[in-house]
């Protein structure tokens, strides 16, 4: 095309030039004088217009004469087997099977309250403590009465064990004796409904009723408490993937929030189906020892459910369809330096990851495809090859 240029120039020149007597451009513009600029620009278009006509006509008749110039300008890349690991991606939201709003089993005033927001507290520590209005002055006289029946039944029953005194005493104590236990029990388990206790090691995270209110058993809010280390994400997966996204499958677990990456795997797959939105319900146990996860927190997620150890992976823009619907690709065929020919190969395609998609049938490790230019050979059409990734 370098000699076209040239062509292009030199004519250009010489309309400009012309014959001796006239004006060049330069003084022309010169002169500040619009009508001859005007009339001089109007020349140099319809040159111009003339050659670049010339310039096609050159052209055309140079793609008849020259048969390279007819052959496609291709790039290629050989097949290479590769481990392929597909991800079912998704959205799910933090939770925790310990995030507790705490009630009070007994009515009355909350005497008082033990912890403050943010305080970390074992299992079984006292939070608060309920009036019990009078239940451990009566707890104590039941006592003093249970102690007393205990004392009567067990003289009697030495008696008993020596044949002294009648069955009808003896089994009377022994009543008595038993009745005043479970009603001392009984209060004590009362009286224990007064004291609210952690039923989980965790963090206060909410105090709801201050000191000194009157709460109501079961309808009180008094406390949230929460398990930042017993963590996982829950997500809807839908049911085509049942029998992919199994337990121990592995999960790449991202916090956009956070700015924060894990690896985990899938604590539990559900065997319910949801008939609303064909979903079943996935839970994926998650690291949580700095506590910066909190529950409710979305999270992406990429769910591994399928590996291929030997796949043969191909940019999808290289495919296309016939009529028949099924896909196909160039490969190079009987290639002789930088020329070759183009054929036509029907391929099956499997799971996509991005930009590239896996070939199931049609291709062989090691072959050759036709990449750029894919879009304009034909089968058994001749191409030119500029640059073939992966050759040695």
């Amino acid at each position: 095309m370098k000699h076209l240029y040239i062509l292009f120039t030199t004519a250009l020149l010489w309309t400009s030039c012309g014959d001796g007597h006239k004006k060049s451009t330069e003084d022309i513009i010169a002169t500040d004088n619009l009508e001859l600029i005007r009339k001089k620009k109007a020349e140099l278009d319809a040159a111009k217009q003339d050659i670049d006509t010339q310039l096609k006509q050159l052209e055309i008749k140079i793609k008849e004469l020259d048969p390279q110039e007819k052959i496609p300008l291709i790039t290629a890349f050989k097949t290479t087997e590769t481990v392929f690991t597909h991800f079912v991606e998704l959205q799910g939201n933090v939770s925790t099977k310990q995030n507790l709003i705490i009630y009070p089993e007994f009515s009355g005033p909350l005497t008082t309250v033990y912890v403050k927001e943010g305080q970390h507290v074992k299992e079984g520590q006292l939070l608060a403590k309920i009036d019990d209005g009078g239940m451990s002055q009566q707890l104590a006289q039941l006592e003093i009465q249970a102690g007393l029946a205990k004392t009567t039944f067990e003289r009697q029953q030495r008696l008993w064990d020596q044949n002294i005194g009648s069955e009808i005493q003896y089994l009377q104590t022994k009543s008595s004796y038993e009745a005043q236990e479970r009603a001392v029990n009984q209060l004590k388990q009362h009286i224990a409904k007064t004291v609210v206790l952690a039923p989980f090691s965790g963090t206060i995270d909410d105090v709801i009723t201050e000191q000194g209110s009157v709460v109501a058993a079961g309808q009180s809010p008094l406390f949230r408490i929460v398990n930042l280390q017993n963590m996982y994400v829950e997500t809807d997966v839908p049911e085509r993937f049942i029998t992919d996204v199994t337990t121990g499958k592995e999960v790449i677990v991202n916090f956009p929030i956070l700015r924060k990456e894990m690896k985990a795997k899938v604590r539990q797959a559900g065997n319910f189906i949801n008939p609303a939105n064909r979903t079943f319900k996935v839970e994926i146990a998650i690291d949580n020892t700095d506590e910066t996860i909190k529950p409710n927190l979305t999270a992406k997620l990429k769910i591994n459910d399928y590996i291929n150890e030997k796949a043969i992976l191909i940019p999808q823009s290289i495919i296309s369809e016939n009529a028949d619907g099924e896909q196909y690709v160039y490969t190079i065929t009987e290639k002789s330096g930088e020329l070759a020919v183009a054929k036509r190969e029907i391929i099956e395609t499997g799971k996509t990851q991005g930009d590239y998609i896996e070939v199931i049938s049609g291709l062989t490790n090691g072959i050759e495809i036709v990449d750029e230019g894919a879009r304009s050979v034909k089968d058994g059409q001749q191409v030119k090859i500029l640059h073939t990734e992966g050759a040695s």
